[in-house]
Parts: structure tokens; sequence; C-alpha cells
């Protein structure tokens, strides 16, 4: 009889690392399966002149929601149809010209094998991936991948974990094979890829980006001169340098809260009694993938960019590395 109780333990790194090699054995179990209804598979999905439909249900229809964002994403056009939607009207969408990729670790998904019939009625290619070749799914197929794993990673065997793994690293798998049949490019995939615009902002540098009409004093004005300057900048800060215009220090939207929360507010003490000192700066020649991250993992919105010998020479803001447009604090 199985064992149906949880041991419990608390070496999680051990736990955490038993689990990664289950799933690779997993992994490893069903790349030495694939043969050649892997090419079938491949090859009805890029001779395909329609779309590809992917279905499942549960933990295997989130796999295959990905799975069909992934083939559409790069070249195939694909969509996710519930089984049970299918079931009340949605399998209008379906044309002959389509491949159905059906996903079941049993097979035997009473919800799924109950529309593949009338799939099969509308003309179309069904292959489906599955731990039970013989499963009744399989015998309703064209073709079947069989993604069996020796065992999941859950201890009770209920939780699909290992078994979703391997479905989703076969589903890859066919999507990089049909990125290479198509000849799918880099430049196509921008086309599907609009928010992809971000990628190619990240390549520019900070000086294309960064503002030069900086919001700075003085940093021996007084604190009320440098808040109305911050105020009237409406980039959240002031910056501050010294006689030779090299920075010196920053005043932040932050820092004035921080000084009102104090409740020692003198507005006429010099601003370089409230500004962070030496504070972290960009160079113009950074890139804009660098500066975002060390900004992302310090939580700061705004930084100084100085040139040569700590020169400054502009401003660059958080919603400029991610190209939100302008940015304004303030209502006027």
């Amino acid at each position: 009889m199985q064992n149906t109780e949880c041991t419990p333990r608390t070496d999680w790194l051990e736990l955490g690392r038993d689990v990664l090699n289950i799933e690779i054995e997993g992994l490893k179990a069903v790349r030495d399966r694939l043969n050649g209804p892997f090419v079938d598979a491949v090859t009805l999905l890029a001779e395909c002149t329609g779309r590809v439909v992917v279905t499942g249900l549960g933990k295997s229809g989130l796999v295959g929601r990905k799975l069909a964002a992934t083939f559409s994403s790069t070249g195939t056009p694909s969509f996710f149809l519930h089984p049970v939607e299918g079931a009340h009207g949605d399998l209008g969408m379906i044309r002959k010209e389509d491949v159905v990729l059906a996903i079941s670790n049993s097979g035997e998904t009473d919800e799924l094998n109950a529309v593949l019939p009338t799939m099969r009625s509308l003309g179309v290619s069904i292959v489906c991936m599955t731990g039970k070749p013989d499963s009744t799914m399989a015998g309703l197929s064209d073709v079947v991948l069989d993604t069996a794993v020796p065992k999941e990673a859950c201890p009770l065997d209920l939780a699909p974990t290992a078994s979703t793994t391997a479905v989703l690293a076969v589903g890859d798998a066919l999507a990089v094979c049909l990125i290479h049949w198509k000849s799918f490019t880099a430049d196509d995939f921008r086309k599907y890829h609009p928010g992809g615009a971000l990628g190619q902002r990240l390549s520019l540098r900070v000086d294309g980006l960064m503002h030069t009409q900086v919001p700075q004093e003085r940093e021996d004005v007084p604190i009320r001169q440098a808040l109305q300057t911050l105020d009237a900048g409406r980039l959240g800060a002031v910056v501050l340098t010294d006689a030779a215009g090299k920075l010196a220090g920053i005043i932040t939207d932050g820092d004035v809260r921080r000084l009102v929360c104090r409740g020692t507010v003198d507005m006429e003490a010099p601003a370089h009694s409230l500004m962070v000192r030496n504070p972290l700066h960009a160079m113009g020649g950074q890139s804009v993938a660098e500066l975002l991250d060390v900004m992302e993992a310090r939580a700061i919105t705004v930084l100084p960019v100085v040139g040569a010998e700590m020169a400054l020479i502009g401003v660059i803001h958080l919603h400029d590395l991610l190209g939100k447009g302008g940015v304004k604090f303030s209502g006027r």
C-alpha cells in the first residue's frame, strides 16, 4: 500500500536539490525516448497553414497556455483552447487547417477526451503529449509524444511536478525546432514584440536619454531656494554642486519628507546641511541596462550624470530609462 503521509523534513537545501535531481532525471528519461514521433510532430506543426490549437486541463492547461504564447511569439500562430469551453461552443474557433496539441499526463482527462473526436471530425490533425502512450487520448491522436517521467517530485506522488516540467521542455523543443524550420530571425521576433522596444532602449547610453536642463543649485544656497528649484524641476530632486560645478550632493523628495517628519526645518540653513553627500551617480557613457540594474537594486529613481572630473552634465530619471515619457510631479 502506498504511503500517503509526508514525513516532516527540515533539511531544505538537500530537499531542494533532491527535487531538482528528480526533475533532471525526468527530463533525461524523456530526452532518451525522443524518436520519430517528435519529428512527425515538428513536421505537422511547421506545415500547418492554420493555427496551433493548444488544449489541456488543470496544470496541463497552464503549461499549454505558456506553450501557445511561445509558439505565437516565435512565428507559429497559436492559441489556447480550454476543453470545457470548447465543449460549449468554442470549438467553432477551429478550422480544418489547424493542428491541435493536446496535453494530459494521464491521457484520461474526460473533459479533453470528450472534445477530441469532434476536433477530428473537423479535419484537424492532433498531436498529444502524455505520460501514458496507451491512453484514450493517445488513441485519438495522430502523433503521440511520450512525456512519461520515472516519478513526480511531489512526495505524495500527487501534484504534477516533474511531469509538467517534461511537457514544458518538450514543448520548448518543438518551438525551437520551428524557429529553425521557419528561419525565424531577431527582426521577426521584434515584429511580434512591440514591448521589445524596451530591449532596444536598454542598449542605449545614458547621455542619449538624460535631462540636460538640470534642477541644480550651489551647495551653499539656503534650503528654501534649493527646495523651490526642486519643485520647479519636476523630477523629484535637486542636484547640488560646488563652486567649480562639480557634483557635491543631491536632495530628493524623500529627503524633504524626512526633514518635515523630524520637525526641525530651518529653511535658511545651507543646502549642504540637508543634502546627501557624494551621491550615487551615473557616467555619461554608461549603458541604460547597467544603470537600470543599479537603480532598481538601490530603489533610486533619480541620479545625477557626470562627465570628466565629476562635472555635472545631466540628470536621469528611472522613467527615462523605461521609456515612460514625460515625468511630472506637480499639478502645474
